[in-house]
């Protein structure tokens, strides 16, 4: 259900259940959970990549699993399925790239856009999936989208529950890029390659800042930067990337 690879440096985590859309069941969104502590917690791996096999990322809940009286509860599903989800995505302070290689609705959605940067080929679509069945949007979904597209779209996107396409969510700044069905594979991976070669750790402090950014006021923000500025100067990437400046070659970051 869910696959790693680590591929110089970068974890690429696979969706696997294409008979089902990638739809979640509890052991899948466990295993996910334990394959993103994986990418965490090992040196070689300094930047994520996930995408899903087949013609669908995601398509959110299984939801025959949502309603057997056998399985945990809904509030069990999100407090222990998605929210930790979500949580590491947005908590390791390494890149994490979304590769929406087709549709991606409800819980689907709200996990691509959680990520630090999605990217999709031009046939996919994104759907706020959730008032179709009655329920309201969770996996951070009410957190993430207005931030990213305002809340007028937000709540029309939510409310009517209206797919949008990949070139629209670009248009509208929902995701980074579309790319040609035809180079989407090659283009996302260039893009995630070029970010595990970067420096990690300044990476990792920026997505610090940015996630601190929505409640921080300027001053708050300001403090922050400086803390971690002043950690960012004490890596051996900075120092590697001064002296490349200065001897104009190359960088080669090590992510220490």
């Amino acid at each position: 259900m869910i696959k790693l690879e680590i591929l110089d440096g970068v974890g690429k985590i696979t969706l696997d259940r294409p008979e089902k859309y990638h739809s979640f069941v509890r052991e899948m969104a466990l295993k996910l959970q334990e394959t993103l502590d994986q990418c965490e917690n090992n040196d070689r791996v300094r930047a994520i990549f996930i995408t899903a096999s087949g013609k669908a990322f995601c398509a959110g809940q299984d939801l025959a699993e949502a309603i057997d009286p056998a399985i945990p509860s809904i509030s069990t599903i999100i407090q222990e399925h998605y929210n930790p989800i979500i949580r590491r995505i947005r908590n390791i302070e390494k890149p994490i790239v979304a590769a929406v290689n087709g549709v991606a609705a409800g819980a689907g959605a709200s996990i691509a856009l959680a990520c630090d940067i999605v990217v999709a080929t031009e046939s996919a679509t994104f759907v706020q999936a959730f008032s179709k069945i009655g329920l309201i949007p969770d996996s951070g979904a009410t957190f993430i989208l207005p931030r990213l597209v305002g809340m007028q779209k937000a709540a029309a996107l939510m409310m009517s529950a209206e797919p949008v396409t990949a070139k629209d969510a670009e248009k509208m700044g929902m995701i980074y890029k579309t790319y040609s069905d035809e180079n989407f594979e090659s283009e996302s991976w260039n893009l995630v390659s070029k970010l595990a070669k970067m420096p990690t750790k300044g990476l990792g402090l920026t997505k610090r800042l940015l996630n601190a950014s929505s409640n921080n006021d300027l001053e708050g923000q300001l403090s922050m930067e400086d803390e971690c500025q002043v950690i960012s100067a004490d890596t051996d990437d900075f120092k590697e990337g001064v002296q490349a400046f200065l001897e104009k070659r190359t960088p080669n970051f090590k992510g220490k």
